[in-house]
């Protein structure tokens, strides 16, 4: 079973005038891991799809929709995935990529036939799933953990020591615009990405996990001078248009997994806010 939806991008003038709910309902993306769902959302930011799948019963299709006005979901799109859940695999047009727990598979465009499978009904797979427009085919490859390219980040002391894990980035898997990988944050640490950053060259969806029971993550999000927050739970995502920053700060040490398409594949290419200048 697919269901999907839709969101229209949203000016920063627009945004600052948006309540609590108004400001979840537009970028907090909140009903993902669905058993024997594929949950897909359309974001006009880039045209990007963020979603999930979780074969329980028996396995599932990725099957197009209607936004995409074609004959199969990856006609026109890149596809990277991230399980998030226990071993699973994906088949696609035939070829079997076992995937276990935080392993990530990039599918090019062209591959009619993606099917997800969990190893074990009780424990099952749940693939994180992110989607961008593609200009030409490249090959299907898997990353395991163990194979991201790592960067070990901030400080103890300023409570943001974590590892960056490029998964699906230029370094390691060729790809048209679609970029993944996941953060780990430390035991101790609970920001990530601050200093916080705009880059209007692309955008980026945050789908945060290992968030312990009664935890959470505030995200920030919004203009540098214009900053809203939205607290989240685990497995959940979140948009963030071009214009926002997109950083935010738990109860608990957590993991996030950072998608992101748009003009460039420089993943340093970001406009860094003085932490004393956000507003």
């Amino acid at each position: 079973m697919t269901k999907y939806s839709s969101r229209y991008a949203s000016s920063p003038e627009a945004v600052k005038k948006y309540d609590t709910q108004q400001l979840r309902e537009e970028f907090l993306i909140d009903d993902l891991m669905q058993e024997d769902e594929v949950v897909l959302v359309y974001s006009h930011y880039d045209r990007y799809i963020a979603g999930s799948a979780v074969p329980v019963k028996g396995d599932l299709a990725l099957e197009t929709i209607d936004p995409l006005k074609a004959p199969y979901f990856l006609e026109r799109r890149e596809l990277g995935i991230i399980n998030v859940g226990g071993s699973g695999s994906v088949v696609v047009e035939g070829t079997t990529y076992e995937l276990g727990f935080k392993d990530a598979l990039y599918i090019g465009s062209g591959n009619k036939e993606v099917i997800f499978k969990s190893i074990d009904a009780k424990n099952p797979a749940k693939f994180y799933l992110n989607s961008a427009p593609a200009h030409t085919t490249y090959p299907t490859v898997k990353v395991s953990l163990a194979e991201a390219n790592k960067l070990n980040l901030g400080a103890m002391e300023t409570a943001n020591h974590r590892t960056v894990n490029q998964m699906i980035i230029g370094s390691v898997v060729t790809t048209c615009q679609l970029q993944m990988g996941m953060t780990e944050l430390n035991p101790g640490s609970v920001w990530n990405t601050m200093p916080a950053h705009v880059h209007d060259r692309r955008m980026e969806v945050y789908f945060y996990l290992d968030i312990p029971e009664n935890q959470a993550v505030c995200h920030f999000m919004g203009q540098p001078q214009e900053t809203r927050h939205i607290w989240m739970n685990n497995h959940q995502a979140v948009i963030s248009p071009p214009w926002s920053i997109h950083s935010g700060s738990g109860t608990s040490n957590y993991t996030f997994i950072w998608g992101m398409a748009g003009e460039n594949l420089d993943y340093g290419d970001m406009d860094v806010c003085k932490i004393t200048d956000l507003r």
